[in-house]
């Protein structure tokens, strides 16, 4: 078992507010440099979106150690948190409702 400091690199908490909800997906950016668990998360953020708890699912990695992992990867421009939409791009409120009203009527 190897402690959760030597994953990190001797961090103890993230450089930036990085939750388990988070969304994340890999930069084109080399690999060179990166410590064995930041390669794999790395690689497995390369097959699309990923959330932080996704990754620590699949690795089987303390969710901690990924966090921390994650917001390191940010920082060196590895991995890219995806743009929330603004309001502009959001679906308007009739078609919500429409939406709505049709998921009532088959359940």
């Amino acid at each position: 078992m190897v402690r959760p400091y030597v994953r990190t690199g001797g961090r103890s908490r993230p450089s930036r507010d990085v939750r388990l909800e988070s969304l994340v997906i890999a930069a084109p950016a080399p690999v060179q440099g990166l410590e064995p668990d930041a390669r794999r998360v790395f690689a497995l953020c390369r097959g699309g979106v990923m959330a932080v708890a996704e990754i620590a699912a699949a690795l089987e990695l303390p969710p901690s150690v990924v966090r921390i992992l994650v917001s390191g990867l940010i920082d060196s421009g590895h991995l890219a948190a995806p743009t929330r939409r603004s309001r502009a791009d959001a679906p308007s409120i009739e078609l919500l409702k429409e939406v709505l009203h049709g998921l009532r009527s088959i359940a």
